[in-house]
């Protein structure tokens, strides 16, 4: 069976750090092309967030995000990373790791993804 286990969410203040994990289990994550980081805000649909290509380690961000969150993977590990600096209060959602075995590119869709962890709430505030 194919699972994702995210990891790592908590309540922090703004300006301080998280690092979020999804381990992979049932499946090698670096056969499949791209993994992603979504997240869903409470009345807010499901974002992307970020995305890692495993053909060149490409990454993408949202511009929201960039320059302060970086995605990694760690293939001994089987897991996805998500380290999120300088967190500010509207990065407050429940966040999900998510990969599909058919997706070949980056992709913003949710519905392009079928394999999801259960999320990992992260809480900024003062």
């Amino acid at each position: 069976q194919k699972q994702l286990v995210e990891s790592g969410g908590g309540l922090v203040q703004p300006g301080e750090s998280l690092r979020l994990s999804c381990a992979a289990s049932g499946f090698t994550m670096n056969y499949y092309h791209v993994e992603a980081w979504f997240r869903e805000a409470p009345g807010k649909e499901r974002e992307a967030v970020s995305f890692i290509m495993n053909s060149d380690g490409s990454t993408y961000y949202t511009d929201s995000v960039k320059g302060r969150f970086t995605i990694s993977r760690d293939d001994a590990k089987n897991t996805l990373y998500l380290q999120m600096n300088s967190l500010k209060p509207e990065d407050t959602a429940v966040y999900y790791c998510a990969t599909d075995p058919r997706l070949r590119y980056v992709s913003f869709d949710p519905s392009d993804y079928h394999i999801w962890g259960q999320g990992t709430q992260v809480t900024v505030s003062s």
